[in-house]
């Protein structure tokens, strides 16, 4: 047993670049994937709405952490490959991003007026020129605070990535309090570090929340 030393700081510290690399992964590929279901659940096509509704209800209706042991364990066994845990995790995370954030944006596309699109199409805009410079832009004013707070959700939802051994925040702090036995400096550390991380961007969304709205 040994005490906690600075080193130890530094690997927990370390150890955030490894979580922020998860949101990025997850907000890279999940974020188009998100704004495709949207597009699918405002779409006129029945097809299209059943097909992307059929998807979020069943990713919802699974704990993040069913997803990350399903890619992670499950996807072996379909696939015959070993799965690395980053891919793994990678996956997990950004089907997740996807079916929340498709249902943020999905709220802010049929948040804006009906009367919007047919003002546009009299300008004589095509569908598509419609959804990008008449209802996008006051689609996302209207989804940004929302979209700020699952960030946060999505920062927290990481350390689950533990779970399948992925050596992210939550997971140093595992390994370091196995290795100094103080288990609550440790992890009053860690949740310190999470809460320095989330602050920011949770006042943010308030701010925008309250700015956005009066602007409305």
């Amino acid at each position: 047993m040994r005490s906690f030393s600075l080193g130890d700081l530094l690997s927990l510290l370390s150890a955030l670049q490894w979580t922020a690399v998860l949101v990025v992964i997850a907000l890279g590929f999940g974020a188009p994937l998100a704004l495709l279901l949207a597009l699918m659940r405002t779409s006129a096509s029945r097809a299209l709405r059943w097909t992307a509704t059929a998807f979020l209800q069943l990713v919802q209706g699974v704990p993040l952490l069913g997803l990350l042991m399903f890619f992670y364990f499950g996807m072996p066994v379909f696939l015959g490959i070993a799965m690395p845990p980053l891919v793994a995790v990678g996956i997990a995370m950004t089907v997740y991003t996807a079916s929340f954030l498709g249902e943020i944006w999905r709220g802010g596309i049929e948040a804006v007026k009906h009367e919007q699109w047919e003002a546009a199409a009299c300008l004589g805009l095509s569908t598509w020129h419609q959804f990008r410079y008449v209802i996008a832009p006051q689609a996302f004013r209207m989804a940004l605070p929302p979209t700020v707070g699952f960030l946060v959700q999505l920062i927290k939802g990481t350390s689950l990535a533990s779970i399948v051994g992925f050596v992210e925040l939550a997971r140093a702090g595992q390994l370091v309090s196995a290795a100094t036995f103080q288990p609550l400096l440790v992890y009053s550390i860690v949740a310190a570090i999470y809460f320095a991380a989330c602050l920011p961007l949770t006042l943010w969304a308030r701010s925008l929340e309250v700015r956005l709205n009066g602007a409305r």
